[in-house]
């Protein structure tokens, strides 16, 4: 299995979609999934990046977090759909065949924390002040909204650390088109339209939630610096984590 894994990583070991009239089938969706999780890839980099400051960034970061909801669910519409098309039978996904067992076990966990990291974020917009009111306590230590956010976004950076270490090299060479010789995959203008809709998507969204957390951005939410403290506490899980921040292909 760890060799499987270490394969595909590389990229030695690409699978061998079968191209179909129309959309391109497995292959077409294969490029979907790897052009929208490159971008996914650029927009979770700059989301990190605003947690250096967060007091400064504040807007920036909920902006950029708002851009990656239309994206992270575009994305695992994808991959959901070669599951299912996998698991009831069809003969072109079955030919190209499951990805290995160890990233099939990871997928899962991926979306999982990625919906989770963005879900829990979101909801602190409309809470506002309650963000900081203890839900229940653990071992002493009260765990609020704001804390289930910084939980989750923990747990998310190590389990896709690791599926971006495996994943990055094969959706490269995906968007670049390689390697399929000089087979043409049908469906690229269907999926350049996917793609430049699911960013205008995340542009209407990020427009949209920015204006609905006035309250964050103009400072009206107070225990300020508690927040600044996330911050602080996620570059720590930045240094100790394994590897980088995204979601790439599945």
């Amino acid at each position: 299995m760890v060799g499987d894994v270490l394969s595909a990583a590389s990229g030695a070991e690409l699978r061998n979609d079968p191209v179909l009239p129309g959309t391109g089938g497995p292959a077409g969706n294969a490029r979907l999934t790897a052009w929208t999780g490159l971008v996914l890839l650029v927009g979770f980099i700059a989301e990190c990046v605003t947690l250096l400051s967060l007091h400064a960034l504040l807007n920036v970061h909920i902006l950029i977090g708002a851009v990656l909801i239309p994206l992270v669910l575009v994305k695992t519409a994808t991959t959901g759909w070669r599951i299912i098309r996998y698991y009831l039978g069809s003969a072109a996904y079955r030919a190209a065949g499951p990805p290995p067992l160890l990233l099939r076990m990871l997928g899962p966990l991926v979306v999982l924390t990625g919906l989770a990291v963005l879900g829990s974020g979101l909801a602190l917009i409309p809470l506002g002040q309650s963000s900081f009111t203890p839900l229940f306590t653990v071992a002493g230590q009260n765990i609020d909204p704001l804390t289930v956010h910084k939980l989750c976004f923990v747990v998310w950076f190590v389990v896709t650390g690791a599926h971006v270490l495996v994943r990055t090299v094969p959706a490269l060479q995906l968007a670049a088109g390689h390697p399929r010789g000089n087979a043409v995959v049908h469906g690229r203008a269907a999926r350049t339209v996917v793609v430049v809709l699911t960013l205008a998507a995340s542009v209407a969204t990020g427009v949209v939630v920015v204006n609905l957390s006035s309250d964050w951005t103009s400072g009206r939410v107070h225990n300020f610096d508690e927040l600044g403290g996330t911050g602080d506490s996620l570059r720590i899980a930045h240094l100790n984590a394994p590897a980088t921040w995204a979601t790439v292909t599945e």
